[in-house]
């Protein structure tokens, strides 16, 4: 079974950053496009930042500037580097990723349980 494991969340002043991570554990044979979304209070489910397996990146315009998308295969890990950040940043935010289990598996799309950032004013 694969499942991923977001952390870093926590409460943070306006201005301050935090890293997230997010690691995916289990029998995996390969991991394409791997993100990070988030949910605010009353809102639905939005993009943050996505990268493929090669790098490629991705980001929502309310982030570009201000946060960083990266991965390591090797750990079939990615991270968000959040700076500057703000307080309408606040929200659960939950990794997703592309899982391949097997060669001949299809890709499975998988999400992690949130990890609440909260950001005062």
């Amino acid at each position: 079974q694969v499942q991923l494991v977001e952390s870093g969340g926590g409460l943070v002043q306006a201005g301050g950053s935090l890293r997230l991570s997010c690691a995916a554990s289990g029998s995996i044979f390969r991991i394409a496009g791997m993100g990070w979304y988030r949910q605010a209070p009353g809102k639905q489910r939005e993009l943050v930042a996505t990268i493929t397996s090669g790098g490629s990146t991705k980001y929502s315009d309310s982030v570009k500037g201000r946060f960083t998308i990266s991965r390591d295969n090797a750990k079939n890990t990615v991270y968000v580097q959040m700076n500057s950040l703000k307080p309408e940043d606040t929200a659960v935010y939950y990794c997703n990723a592309f899982v391949m289990v097997t060669a001949s598996s299809a890709y499975l799309a998988l999400w992690g349980q949130g990890t609440l950032v909260t950001v005062s004013s």
